[in-house]
């Protein structure tokens, strides 16, 4: 993980991609409100010891692109209420 520090905030490049915008605890508690209402689609992730605890993302806009994209991509095989085993809840084997 890359640490790069500002004034305001620290950038941080976690192993899974960009540089996000990450805040110490300390600063998120004293400035909770104001930080949420700047937070972009990016979200903000708040450190402890300069150590990622939380990533805060907005609500609703996370993953909202996936939604639908996968339409007909996927071909249902069967019923999707069964699954193909015979049983009877009857049988003590």
């Amino acid at each position: 993980m890359v640490i790069i520090n500002d004034h305001s905030y620290t950038f941080v490049l976690p192993h899974w991609g960009d540089f996000m915008k990450a805040v110490a605890i300390t600063k998120f508690k004293e400035q909770c409100l104001s930080l949420l209402d700047q937070i972009d689609d990016e979200g903000l992730i708040v450190t402890k010891h300069g150590k990622p605890i939380v990533r805060i993302v907005p609500y609703g806009r996370h993953n909202a692109d996936l939604i639908g994209s996968l339409k007909h991509e996927i071909k249902i095989k069967g019923s999707i209420y069964s699954t193909g085993l015979n049983w009877n809840v009857n049988d003590q084997s």
